[in-house]
């Protein structure tokens, strides 16, 4: 694979090293970023030597040299670390002048622009858990002011292990929340509960549960093909058929509603923890 390096390439820093950052280090070596342009600040030895062992990335208990000379800082903390991890790079923000990509969930850019210098580029990313497979999808939002080649630059991460796809407003990012965020859980959700009754009609339970697996799986690829989700769904159900009985009993019961409620609860919940994250946040640097 060809390798990403001259020296205009852009050196890329993470701010933690915990599952989803190494997702997106996987993701970007397969894009054929180089090694030696990925630089991650993270205080656990363990995970360190991990980093090394597994792609020979550079990594560093201090959070400044790992961001040193970076066109772009992934920050990769806790929510409820943030700021504190911001006001703490505000130094090598203020030298460097990164473009700072937010995958910690709920804070808003108004927040994490307090604890950075002004003008600073700040862009938020709302990734998902199938990127640990590289089968995410990630919504980015950045405000006017953010120019095409530093959205560039939070794309080429946002799309490193899936798709990217860029959002209209900030609020939008409390719905891909509760759509593709919390959305793996409404589907491992119902693949179990078939499972449950199949096993009930008289399937064994780990014939059911491997079924279930698996249509969940293949469901899925087809999905990606392009196809109208509900084009998907009608070539499934012929007229008469077991399908349609089936999705009559759903309909019945209010599938639809009970779905819109779902997010519409993950949706608000999601607002409603930005807004808590918000009182927590440092608003002065060091």
């Amino acid at each position: 694979m060809r390798r990403m390096q001259s020296p205009h390439s852009p050196k890329i820093a993470f701010i933690g090293g915990g599952n989803m950052a190494r997702a997106l280090i996987a993701g970007l070596l397969r894009q054929g970023v180089a090694p030696a342009l990925i630089h991650v600040g993270e205080p656990s030895p363990d995970a360190r030597a991990a980093l090394q062992r597994d792609w020979n990335v550079k990594s560093s208990a201090d959070n400044a040299a790992a961001g040193r000379d970076a066109s772009l800082l992934v920050l990769a903390v806790k929510p409820q670390h943030a700021g504190q991890a911001l006001r703490a790079l505000y130094p090598t923000l203020l030298e460097y002048r990164p473009v700072v990509l937010s995958i910690a969930a709920g804070l808003r850019l108004a927040d994490l622009a307090r604890a950075c210098p002004p003008g600073t580029a700040v862009v938020r990313a709302m990734p998902n858990r199938p990127a640990l497979l590289g089968a995410g999808v990630t919504g980015l939002y950045a405000p006017a002011a953010v120019t095409s080649a530093q959205r560039a630059l939070a794309e080429l991460v946002g799309a490193a292990a899936g798709r990217a796809v860029w959002l209209r407003a900030e609020a939008e990012l409390d719905v891909v929340t509760a759509l593709s965020g919390s959305g793996p859980a409404y589907f491992f959700l119902l693949a179990e509960h078939m499972a449950h009754a199949a096993a009930a009609l008289g399937l064994s339970p780990d014939t059911a549960a491997l079924l279930a697996a698996e249509t969940l799986y293949g469901s899925g690829l087809l999905a990606h093909q392009g196809t109208a989700l509900a084009e998907e769904r009608a070539a499934v159900t012929s007229r008469g058929g077991t399908t349609e009985a089936a999705l009559g009993v759903l309909q019945q019961g209010g599938f639809d509603a009970l779905i819109a409620r779902a997010l519409r609860a993950a949706s608000e919940r999601s607002a409603q923890l930005a807004d808590m994250l918000a009182s927590t946040q440092p608003t002065e640097p060091e």
